[in-house]
């Protein structure tokens, strides 16, 4: 089974997850909300991706990657996705994981969620709607259409 750049388990996935919350920390060093600060992609991508699927496919596509990133960051447990989409229990979150851990939390929790959008609906629509969501966002380098085949 071939194994496409939007898998998680792909080291290339994971990059693009972390390139992507950086570019938005970056683009949003004022913001004084903790959930942004968190996981700043995943707020972003919230009304774009309830605008394509509604709030209620929204919710259960994150809510299944938290599920998912769980099993690699079990601190992740103390998250919930709420009605909206939005995620709570970050303050719990913050005092049990270290800085790293909820680093990588993030970066897993984006990872998977990007997966599973690509599960659904295919890696050229989702790049296309990474291009919309962060237009100024470089994505030239990054090579969709070759992953690693195992």
């Amino acid at each position: 089974m071939a194994q496409t750049i939007f898998s998680t388990r792909n080291p290339q996935m994971r990059d693009f997850a972390k390139r992507l919350i950086a570019y938005e920390i970056r683009e949003n060093k004022s913001s004084g909300t903790k959930a942004l600060a968190a996981f700043p992609v995943c707020e972003k991508l919230r009304p774009h991706l309830a605008n394509l699927m509604g709030n209620n496919g929204f919710r259960a596509l994150l809510s299944r990657a938290l599920v998912r990133a769980e099993a690699d960051v079990p601190s992740l447990r103390s998250m919930q996705v709420k009605a909206d989409g939005s995620l709570a229990g970050l303050d719990k979150l913050e005092v049990q994981a270290s800085p790293e851990e909820l680093a990588r939390g993030s970066v897993v929790l984006v990872a998977q969620l990007l997966g599973l959008l690509v599960a659904f609906i295919g890696e050229a629509l989702t790049l296309r709607l990474v291009r919309e969501v962060w237009p100024k966002l470089s994505v030239n380098d990054l090579d969709f259409g070759k992953g690693d085949k195992k």
